[in-house]
């Protein structure tokens, strides 16, 4: 997409579609203010300021499974390098879906690990429930994890992973994304990689 226009398009065929504002904002990697924005203005003709947010399209990537492979690889190699700093373990990758899964199960093809997946609940009621892990893939009880998801928008799901994991009495050792959108060294204390980090020079600590 070229410009916010065409942004605001696509959450409208998103929505039209059936997907929450929360799977919207996940669809098109932005926060879910952004997403709120985008649904707003669907039908108004005048632009008003948007929220601060970043849009990421890593489509070129996604599209291509060789090009998917080459990333999940140089995301397996910044869990390595994580863990050998922090002398921790893996014995699962859990993924984020849905855009994460694809990396994480090649990450832990490349690990020799297990996987699971995280699937986040985006409905009107999640505070009550912020998501589950599938019963089809790897169980985490009592296991190292590292956690791997696309984008870090503002580290909200990644923190249910991790509250999750250890509400199972597993241990979230690392996390591994391609894009961090808020510049984070960690959440919950579990230290986040990422291929490339967003710094705001509007926004002062």
């Amino acid at each position: 997409m070229k410009n916010i226009r065409e942004l605001i398009q696509k959450a409208l065929e998103l929505q039209q579609s059936g997907l929450s504002e929360g799977q919207i904002a996940d669809e098109l990697n932005v926060s879910g203010d952004t997403a709120t924005w985008l649904l707003a203005h669907s039908t108004k003709g005048e632009i008003s300021p948007a929220p601060k947010d970043i849009y990421v399209n890593w489509s070129s990537i996604g599209q291509n499974s060789r090009r998917l492979s080459l990333v999940a690889s140089a995301m397996t190699d910044l869990l390595l390098e994580s863990l050998e700093r922090s002398q921790s373990n893996v014995d699962v990758v859990v993924g984020v879906a849905l855009s994460g899964v694809p990396i994480a199960s090649l990450v832990a093809e490349e690990m020799e690990v297990e996987l699971a997946l995280f699937q986040s609940n985006k409905q009107a009621n999640k505070k009550f429930n912020k998501g589950m892990l599938s019963q089809n893939f790897s169980s985490v009880d009592g296991k190292d994890c590292v956690i791997v998801d696309d984008v870090i928008t503002t580290g909200n799901t990644i923190g249910n992973v991790i509250s999750l994991l250890k509400s199972r009495k597993a241990n979230p050792t690392a996390i591994a994304v391609l894009i961090d959108k808020n510049g984070m060294d960690s959440i919950d204390s579990v230290p986040v990689s990422s291929m490339l980090r967003v710094s705001r020079v509007d926004k002062v600590e």
